[in-house]
């Protein structure tokens, strides 16, 4: 059989400002797709499954970036442009798809249900794939592929392993002629990434009911947290199933169920001040404070300040926190040691924080991840570059900054820049859920705080447009 594959991956937060232009994807086509074969990716794995069932793999083109702000349309049209000479010879059995499916471009709102559309112009052989959790399902995405397969776990530990699993079903519906096709459900809901965790409810139990619905005509269930940070008609959580019978029943009470736990999904967050407050006197172990309104993994700048001067204000010992910002990076290289710190990627933020600090360390930021099931190797694979990063102190606490904004997926992120985290009594973290596979390990406790900036919990406060009414 001859598959082929390619890949595109960007989850697109519209409320922030600018576009994300064809030079911050990581491209690859053709033959060096190749070099991902075997790694911590979805695509790694499949092409290196792609040996054991004897397929022939026709790669084309991989596009991946970071979560960040809309994207160019010149992005799509170059990737079609790699793509379709391709899929327009039509020597091929099937099309496998790496997705992200929260992705928007400046006059595309369903960038991936678009791109199924162009393929269905130019083939009818059937195209399956993998997508993130985070995705926003839309219609056009379930009509026009016949089975995608989204991560199951947030972290997003098993991105690599539900693209083996779509893989697998592909392979099912090569030898056995069947064909599934999918079926939607938008139940109306919206809920932050804070409250999309798969080891609490409501995603717990939806998970669990999911996996009792799969069987011999349901090949699988999908049950899709939506990214609440796009603004598009279909953003929100949908129930997806891969099926060649007819899935009406479960998906209704899927449906049913996660209106009944609906509330568990909507989190508020307490202010970052009464939080310090109550860690006075500082209690042993390591404290995680988790500031999801500056989620990297989110698309957020990564160099919001509403913590940082929190922990300043408060005086807190023994303290760590990374903040985004190649400038202070590039002025502290050229000697500067009184740096205006941060707040320069939202207009939430209150802005730059000026500080003197001490100079610890300067490093280059390429690192290997200590975990290669984590939802940083599911981007990236199995090493991560924040460009030239800088460690400095300021009254006691240590500030890692970097020039490429990293997601804290890995505590290589850490342990790279002789940074020890696990010796610490608090750090900070930028994130909503996916860095608890790296830091429960380490944490004593584990605090979410609310602070200024775009990736809020408190989604009450983003000014949609065109999201459907009852979401």
């Amino acid at each position: 059989m001859r598959i082929l594959i390619a890949g595109l991956f960007h989850e697109t937060h519209t409320f922030l400002d600018g576009l994300t232009p064809l030079s911050d994807f990581q491209i690859r086509r053709g033959e060096e797709l190749w070099a991902s074969k075997g790694d911590s990716s979805p695509l790694g794995g499949v092409l290196e499954l792609a040996d054991e069932f004897g397929w022939e793999m026709i790669p084309t083109a991989d596009y991946r970036a970071q979560p960040s702000v809309t994207v160019a349309d010149d992005v799509i049209e170059q990737f079609w442009n790699d793509i379709a000479p391709a899929v327009a010879k039509a020597d091929y059995d099937a099309i496998y798809l790496v997705l992200h499916g929260a992705m928007v471009s400046q006059t595309i709102l369903d960038v991936e249900g678009e791109i199924l559309r162009r393929l269905r112009t130019l083939t009818t052989v059937p195209i399956f794939g993998v997508f993130d959790l985070h995705a926003n399902f839309s219609p056009q995405m379930a009509a026009l592929a016949d089975c995608l397969v989204g991560y199951r776990e947030n972290p997003h530990t098993d991105a690599r392993e539900a693209g083996l699993i779509a893989a697998r079903l592909l392979n099912r519906c090569l030898t056995t002629g069947q064909r599934p096709h999918m079926q939607l459900l938008q139940p109306g809901l919206n809920w932050p990434p804070t409250g999309t965790g798969t080891a609490n409810d409501p995603m717990l139990t939806l998970e669990a009911m999911a996996r009792q619905f799969e069987g011999d005509s349901l090949w699988a269930m999908n049950i899709v947290a939506g990214f609440s940070f796009a603004d598009t008609p279909d953003t929100g959580v949908s129930f997806v199933a891969c099926t060649t019978a007819d899935a009406t029943q479960p998906l209704e009470a899927l449906g049913k169920r996660a209106h009944e736990l609906s509330h568990l999904g909507q989190i508020t967050d307490p202010s970052a001040d009464e939080v310090l407050e109550q860690l006075k006197p500082l209690p042993a172990g390591l404290t995680v404070l988790v500031e999801p309104s500056d989620n990297i993994g989110g698309g957020a700048p990564g160099d919001c300040t509403g913590l940082l001067r929190a922990l300043i204000r408060h005086g807190i010992p023994n303290a760590a926190i990374c903040v985004n910002d190649p400038q202070s990076v590039s002025e502290i290289e050229a000697g500067a040691r009184t740096l205006k710190l941060g707040g320069k990627g939202s207009r939430l933020d209150p802005g730059p924080l000026e500080l003197e600090v001490e100079l610890i360390a300067l490093n280059d930021g390429r690192f290997e991840l200590e975990d290669k099931n984590s939802h940083l190797a599911s981007m990236c694979g199995d090493v991560f570059d924040m460009g030239r990063c800088a460690v400095v102190r300021h009254a006691g606490l240590t500030i890692l900054i970097t020039s490429v904004k990293t997601p804290p997926f890995d505590l290589g992120q850490w342990h790279s820049q002789g940074i020890a985290v696990e010796n610490l009594s608090v750090v900070a973290v930028k994130a909503a859920v996916a860095h608890r596979r790296a830091y429960d390990k380490i944490a004593s406790r584990m605090l979410w705080v609310d602070t200024p900036g775009p990736c809020s919990s408190n989604l009450l406060t983003l000014p949609y447009r065109h999201l459907r009414r009852g979401r």
